[in-house]
Order: structure tokens, then sequence, then C-alpha cells
């Protein structure tokens, strides 16, 4: 009876080590806090009702952008715990470990490896790519919704039911998975992974991974049936470009990954062997699959990147992107071309010399597109009026950081080098060069670009470059000594290592350039800190602080629900550009809007689906049997429901647009960078107000 109600759930499950208990009472005292907030502020009804339950895309995008802030810290103090491992974990020259051998277990580290590449890539770069895209192509392509709203939400939904899978270790299982960040088989396999650590690796992947699919197609049939008249696909924004393109790589490989995923679940659920060691397993086939999935993966995260990059720097270099046409032929280039590399993961693995050459081939070709796009933004930065913002600032650092790892990404495209490099801290620094030089720095520059836009004050500029030095600064402390260290030998995954190899320094110097870069994390924090303080002076009252070319910046700071009133009308690929400077906008004539209503629909099924998913990790047939049939019966009921938009007349529109007080699109803001706060002042302010608690002063209004 008790294997039937809880199925493989005992006390042993509960927290019990340092680790796990720890994270319990992390994850349980955020909530805590939150729901004791809400209580204190009654904002139960408002939060359910403005926010959980919406599908406008803009709310959408910014809980997105929440959620994936949260787990940037989660992931990345998993990299610090690595690098004071490996900081620490040196041994005698005589072989003996002792009291040097480091803080953490060998399976710990690995559990923590693991942990690291699936967060930071699945739950922290997919959703801040996410957040930017449903924030902004709606806005970008003239579109007051996306094609479903209902598919939107429930994407999220599913992406949240992920990141709570991929924590619920801490709470009941006590560990995680430790075979990588991408489960090599046979190690994840019962006979080597017998622990549910891998199923919640399988489930938090699974769901996320699904929810990922509904949200590319959604936002496919959003860029191609809902532009605005006279917008061509060859007058689309580069930001919308790179959206597609990453999209369209979504619903390519996104499907393996789950199929992937699910035969993985029957060899560890069922008993069955697609990928064990025996009973005609093939665990190459698991490695094929996989990386037919996860090389393209990193694509779709920088090809939006790329677009983000595309609109910043024609904005900031006041020109329009220089050959439009050879900017798109490249993103359209690196889609291909990004579905016929994956095998370069595996040039060791006795594939043979033509199939190594081939892919080796392919692998350099992915340069040329590349190198079309670099080029563009290069050239588009000639002769113009540059603007060093911090959106720009990123974009520079991007270009240092992404070509040392492209260059080295080229060494070991050639199959003779990586037999040498492959596995080495080399390939681990070219890896991380690429995504965060070009998806990290992607995403803030867009953040730091679109800021005002998102919350009707622009950041601080001041505080703003501290960070991004701090970033410079602790990537090159971080990752460089990485080349150098695989060049001499060392692996990834190495929790300890022998101290006459003379890797100590190279490590210790690695952990303090983390250091560094969690203060340019902190710093960013404080920068969005420090902005609300001054928001007043930083506010935006043209809707366009930048000078924007794109179509976003034709509407309000922050924009209204329904994005435009009157849906413009496009001519030219910089279509706002030339409505400011060629005849401005229309006088308005209002008409009624069919909007849609919001709904708890995408919750309850993404609920109904993580229950599922639980219930597999623990072997609860009942559970998973009441999670599934609550899917189809919510997915009935929703898809029967008719009463599910409402109309917003005319004479509404026109009161909340009167209603909306907006300067003049001539009016400058003062923002210059000296009048920022500092850091000190923001410290000063910060201890006064901490005082002023401690001595039960009222709080002060910032």
């Amino acid at each position: 009876m008790r294997e039937f109600l809880i199925g493989k759930l005992n006390l042993e499950a509960l927290p019990h080590e340092w680790f796990t208990i720890g994270g319990t009472i992390g994850f349980v005292i955020l909530p805590l806090v939150a729901v004791a907030v809400l209580i204190r502020i009654k904002g139960w009804k408002w939060l359910w009702g403005e926010w959980l339950t919406s599908v406008d895309p803009k709310k959408i995008g910014i809980m997105y952008f929440i959620v994936a802030g949260f787990m940037l810290i989660r992931g990345g103090m998993d990299a610090i715990m690595i690098w004071l491992q490996q900081a620490m974990a040196t041994s005698s020259s005589h072989g003996h470990l002792g009291a040097a051998h480091g803080y953490l277990s060998a399976d710990h580290f690995q559990q923590i490896f693991t942990a690291h590449g699936n967060i930071m890539v699945f739950f922290v770069a997919m959703g801040f790519v996410f957040g930017l895209i449903n924030y902004i192509v709606p806005l970008q392509i003239g579109a007051r919704d996306l094609a479903s709203p209902f598919l939107n939400t429930l994407g999220f939904w599913l992406y949240v039911g992920g990141v709570i899978m991929v924590n619920l270790f801490f709470a009941l299982g006590g560990q995680y998975a430790a075979a990588g960040w991408l489960a090599v088989a046979p190690l994840s396999e019962l006979q080597f992974s017998p622990g549910v650590g891998i199923d919640y690796w399988i489930w938090s992947l699974q769901i996320a991974g699904i929810g990922t699919t509904l949200a590319a197609i959604n936002f496919i049939m959003t860029i191609i049936k809902m532009r605005a008249p006279g917008m061509t696909i060859w007058k689309m924004p580069m930001f919308t470009w790179g959206s597609l393109c990453s999209m369209v790589m979504v619903i390519s490989v996104f499907p393996l990954l789950t199929a992937t995923l699910f035969l993985l679940f029957f060899d560890r659920y069922f008993g069955f062997h697609f990928f064990t060691t025996g009973f005609g397993g093939n665990a190459m086939m698991y490695t094929n699959l996989i990386w037919m999935w996860g090389h393209p993966e990193v694509y779709i995260l920088v090809l939006p990147a790329f677009g983000v990059f595309s609109e910043v720097v024609a904005t900031f270099s006041r020109k329009p992107i220089a050959s439009y046409g050879s900017q798109v032929v490249g993103m359209l280039g690196v889609t291909v071309l990004a579905l016929s590399v994956w095998l370069h993961h595996f040039f060791t693995m006795g594939a043979g010399a033509d199939v190594n050459a081939f892919f080796g081939t392919m692998t350099l070709f992915i340069g040329i597109p590349t190198a079309v796009l670099m080029f563009g933004w290069i050239a588009t930065m000639y002769k113009g009026r540059i603007r060093f913002k911090t959106p720009m600032l990123w974009f520079l650092g991007f270009v240092a950081l992404f070509t040392i790892g492209g260059i080295a990404g080229m060494v070991l495209a050639i199959p003779p080098a990586d037999f040498q490099l492959h596995n080495s801290l080399f390939l681990v620094a070219h890896f991380h060069s690429n995504v965060i030089g070009g998806v990290l720095f992607g995403i803030f520059a867009g953040i730091s670009y679109w800021f005002s836009k998102f919350s009707g004050f622009k950041l601080n500029e001041r505080i703003g470059r501290y960070a991004f030095w701090c970033w410079i600064v602790g990537f090159c402390m971080s990752f460089i000594p990485m080349y150098i260290l695989g060049l001499m030998g060392a692996t990834r995954r190495l929790d300890h290592y022998n101290a006459s190899t003379g890797w100590q320094p190279f490590y210790i110097t690695m952990f303090i350039g983390g250091l560094v870069i969690a203060t340019g994390v902190a710093l960013q924090f404080v920068q969005i800190f420090a902005s609300i303080m001054q928001k007043r002076r930083l506010r935006d009252t043209t809707g366009d602080p930048w000078d924007g070319r794109t179509l976003e910046w034709a509407t309000a700071s922050p924009p209204p629900f329904y994005n435009f009133a009157i849906i413009p009308k496009v001519t030219t690929r910089d279509a706002f550009y030339e409505i400011k400077h060629h005849g401005g906008l229309p006088k308005p004539k209002y008409e009624d809007i069919l909007m849609p209503k919001n709904t708890g629909w995408g919750i309850y099924i993404a609920g109904f689906a993580f229950a599922a998913c639980f219930a597999f990790v623990w072997h609860i047939t009942w559970l998973w049997v009441v999670g599934l049939l609550g899917i189809i019966v919510s997915l009935i009921i929703r898809t029967f429901n008719e009463d599910t938009e409402y109309t917003l007349t005319a004479a509404e529109i026109e009161k909340i647009e009167n209603s909306r007080t907006r300067s003049p699109r001539a009016t400058k803001i003062n923002h210059d960078d000296d009048e920022d706060m500092g850091l000190w002042e923001f410290i000063k302010v910060v201890v006064k107000w901490a005082l002023d608690v401690v001595r039960n002063k009222k709080w002060r209004s910032w």
C-alpha cells in the first residue's frame, strides 16, 4: 500500500546532507518571504489577476526575466563552488590527497557540474532569450499580441515547472544527476546511476523543452501572419529575423530532444535497452541524438543575440544596418549549417576519417556566415557617429570574446587537433567564450537597450559600466587560463589533481575571476535598484530615448497592454525612423479591438504536467495517471471554451491614450553620466535606509 501511495519515496529522500539542507532552507525561505510580503500588502488578488494569469506577452516576458535572473544566481553559485573546489583540490607530489582534497566529494562535484550546465543553458539563457522575444517581437512587427496568447502562457508555466523540477532534489531526493550536463549514456542508465538524480534531469528538461517547442510554434506563426501592413519579410527588423531563425531551429531539433529523453526514460522506468551497455543497447545512438539537438541549441541561443547586436549597432552608430541582405543571409546560413555539425563533438569516437572530414569541413564553413555578420556590424560602425553607452559596450565586449572563442572553435574543427584537445579545458574555454561572450552579452545588451521600454525609465549608466568591466576582467581571469590548462593537458570535470602538474596557480586565478564576475552580477542588480531610486530623473517621457529605428520605439514606455492603438503602416525597413523624419504619425482614428482574456488554464495544465513528471521520478503510478488525465481534460475544457476574448471599445482606447502624458518627440532627456548615482552614493543611501528601519522609522520612499 505504501509503495502504491508514495512509490519510491522514503525518509532517506529527505534532506540529510549539508548542501541539500541548505538548499531546502533557501528554497523554503524565499517563498515564505514572498507570501509574507503579499499578505502585508494584500496583493494576492492583484498578483493573480494582473500577472500570473496574464496573457500579455510583455508581462510574460518580464516574468521570464525574473525567473531567469533567479536561476542566474543559482547557476552562478554552482560555478563558484566548482572553481573553489579546483583551487583547493591539489594533492601532494606523492599522490596523497589528505586535507588538500578540497571541500567537495567527487560525486558531489559531478552533481554540481551537471546542474550548472543544465541551469545556465536551459533555465538562464533560454529564459532571458524568450523574455526578450516575448516583449520585443510583437512590438517590432506592429502586432498587438501573439498568434496564440494561451500557448504563450502555457509555454511559460511549463518552463517554470522545469525550474522547480531541477531544484526539487534539494527537498526530495538528496542527489542530482552526476553524468554531465547532457547525461551521457550509459552513465545515465540505471546500472551506473541508480538514484533519482537522472530522473529529475530527464523531467526538468522534458517539461521545459515541450514548453519551448510550443512557444516556438507560436512565435513563428506570429511573425509570419501578424506583421504590420507593408512589412514584408524583407523589411523585418534584424532582431525579429534572429528570433525567427532561432524558432525554426527549435521546432527542427527540440522534438529530437523530447524523443531522446523519452527513450532514456523507457530504459530507466520500463527496463528497455535503447542505450544500455548490454542486451542490444547502443550508447553511441544516444550521443548522436543528444548532440543533433545539443549543438544547434547553441545557435538557437545566439541568433536572437545576433539580432540584438544588429539593433544596438545601428542605433548607436546612427546609421542603418550595413548590407541588410547580407545580414539576413548570414543568419540563414548559420541556421542551415548549424544542423550539420553535431558530430564534431565526438571526433574521437571512431566514426572514421571520411565522416570526421565532412563534419570538420562543415564546422569550418559555419564561420563564413558568422564572419559576414561580424563584418556587417563593423561596416555599420564605419564613419558612424558612435555613442558608447552600455548596450554598445556589451557589443564591443562580445566582439572581443566571441572572436577568441571562434578562433578556438576553428582549431577544434580540425580532427587531428581535436584528438589532442578533446575533453580538455581548452574545449570548455571555447564554449564559454561563445556562450558568455555571444549569448549572455547579447542578453545584457538587449536588456540595457530596451530597459526603458520595459520600465519607463533608463538604466544607470555609471554602475552599468562598472558591471561591464567586472564581467570583462572576470571572464579573462576565469577562462583565458582554461585555454592554457587545456594545452597543458588538464581535462574537464576534474575534481582534484596532483600538485606536481603546476596547475594550481591557474585554478586559483580562475576562482578569483569567478568572484569578479559575481561582483559584476551583483552590480547589475545594484544598477537596477539605483535606477529605481533615480527613476524620476531617468524617466523616458518620449518612448524613444535612443532615437531608435524600429517600431517598438513608436509606443509609450512602457507600452499599453494593447501595444498599438492604431496598427502602423510600414514602407521601409527602418519603419519608425522613416515615420519620425518623413511625415510623422497619422492623426489617430480609433476602432474597437478584440483582446484576449486572462486565463489560469496555463497554470492548471502545467501543474498537472509537473505532477505527472514528479510521479515518473518517484514511480507513483496513480499520480502520473491523474496528471496525464488532468492535462487531457484541461486541454479539452480550454479548447471548447469560446469566451476567451473581450472588446476594447474605441472610446476606451481614446480615453487611455489621452490619459498618457507624453512629451513631444523632440524632448531630450537629461542623462549626463556624471549625474548618475555612483556606487558609493548608492551604498550610503542603502545604509541610511537600513539604519532608519532598525530605529523603527518609516521606510523611506525611493
